[in-house]
C-alpha cells in the first residue's frame, strides 16, 4: 500500500499559524495534523505501507521535508517528496507524484482528519469516503444507486443533486491506472472551474468500468480555519481520554493548579495558579500562570499570564500577559 498526500496548499484560512509553518504540521492534540491522518489511516491498512509520498510547496523547506520523511519511517514505510509549483488543481497535485502511483493506493488530502472503525478492504476497485452535509455546494459529492454503488461526480454543485459530500480520501486498486487517467487529463487539458479535477478521472474511470464504492467514517473532523481546529482538537482529546491514553507528562508542574480532562499536557509545563482545560492541547516547555485556559491548543516554549482564554489557537514562542476569550496568535508574538 502507498500513501500519496497531497499538501502544497498556502492554508491561507489559518493565517497567520501558516505564516511559520505549513498547516500539515500544525498539531493537533499533540501531533502535527498530517502524522495523525498517517496514524489512523495506517490503523485502517493494518500492514503493509510501504511508501507515504508527499506533494508539498517548493517552499516548505528542508526542515520540514525531514520532518516528513520521519513521519512516514515511524510507520516502517519510506517517506517520499514531491513538488507541486503551481496550484492547478486536485488532479495535478497528486500527478506530481506520478513516479509512486502504482499498486494498491490510498490519496488523501491533508486535513482531513477521522473517527472510523472500517478495515480497509483492498480487493474493491476503488472506495470514495463520504459524509452526509448539511451545504454540499463548498465539496465533491457524489450520488448512490441501490446497489450502493456510486453513479455520479459533481464538483461543488450549484445546484442538489446529493449531500454525499467527498472527504478527501479515496482508495485504488490499481495506483498505476488511475496515474494513467490522470495524464489523460493533463495531456488533453480538460479542466473544470479552471483546475484539473480528480472527480474528472474519476467519472472516466467510472464510465469504462471501474466500481467505485461509497465508504463511511463515524466522524469526519476538518481543519481548515482557526475554529474548525479547535473543535477537532476538542473532539480527538475527548477519543484519546474514552481510550485510556495517558494525557498528562510525568514532567508536568503544578502549583495551585487544577487540570480538567480531557486535556494533553506536553513535557516539562508549569501551571501556578490556574484552571487548564477542558479541551486544552499544551506544548511542551510552556508556563501559565493566574490563567484560566480551555478550549485551546497553544504549541511549545509559550507562556501565558494574567489571561481568560478560550476557542484559542496560539503559536510557538509567544508570550501574552492580558485577558481575552477568543484568540488566533502566531508564532514568536509578544502581548503584555
Amino acid at each position: 500500500m502507498k500513501i500519496i498526500v497531497p499538501m502544497a496548499g498556502m492554508g491561507k484560512r489559518m493565517r497567520p499559524h501558516t505564516l511559520t509553518v505549513p498547516k500539515p504540521l500544525i498539531p493537533v492534540a499533540g501531533k502535527p495534523i498530517v502524522q495523525k491522518i498517517i496514524e489512523d489511516l495506517s490503523k485502517v491498512c493494518g500492514t503493509g505501507i510501504e511508501e507515504v509520498a508527499y506533494i508539498i510547496g517548493p517552499s516548505f523547506g528542508a526542515a520540514v521535508e525531514k520532518e516528513l520523511v520521519a513521519v512516514a519511517e515511524k510507520l516502517g514505510a519510506k517517506g517520499s517528496i514531491y513538488y507541486q509549483h503551481e496550484p492547478l488543481g486536485t488532479a495535478h497535485a497528486i500527478m506530481c507524484a506520478k513516479e509512486s502511483l502504482d499498486g494498491n493506493c490510498l490519496v488523501v488530502f491533508a486535513d482531513t482528519l477521522f473517527k472510523a472503525d472500517f478495515t480497509l478492504d483492498r480487493e474493491k476497485d476503488g472506495i470514495i469516503w463520504v459524509q452526509k452535509v448539511e451545504d454540499p455546494r463548498p465539496f465533491g459529492v457524489v450520488k448512490v444507486n441501490e446497489q450502493n454503488t456510486i453513479t455520479d461526480f459533481v464538483e461543488k454543485p450549484e445546484q442538489f443533486v446529493s449531500d454525499l459530500a467527498i472527504i478527501g480520501i479515496y482508495y485504488f486498486k490499481d495506483g498505476a491506472y488511475l496515474r494513467s487517467e490522470l495524464q489523460y487529463l493533463l495531456d488533453n487539458d480538460i479542466k473544470e472551474k479552471g483546475e484539473y479535477q480528480l472527480t474528472n478521472a474519476l467519472e472516466n474511470m467510472k464510465q469504462k468500468g471501474t466500481k467505485f464504492e461509497p465508504g463511511q467514517v463515524t466522524e469526519w473532523l476538518d481543519c481548515g480555519n482557526k475554529n474548525s481546529t479547535v473543535f477537532t482538537n476538542s473532539r480527538i482529546l475527548h477519543f484519546m481520554n474514552e481510550a485510556g491514553e495517558k494525557m498528562v507528562d510525568d514532567s508536568v508542574q503544578t502549583e495551585n493548579a487544577l487540570i480538567i480532562q480531557p486535556s494533553l499536557i506536553g513535557k516539562n509545563v508549569k501551571i501556578k495558579k490556574g484552571i487548564v482545560g477542558p479541551n486544552a492541547s499544551i506544548g511542551d516547555n510552556c508556563v501559565i500562570e493566574n490563567s484560566v485556559v480551555s478550549n485551546c491548543i497553544i504549541q511549545n516554549n509559550t507562556s501565558i499570564k494574567d489571561a481568560v482564554i478560550d476557542n484559542a489557537m496560539i503559536g510557538s514562542h509567544v508570550h501574552y500577559l492580558g485577558e481575552a476569550k477568543d484568540l488566533s496568535i502566531g508564532d514568536y508574538t509578544t502581548i503584555v
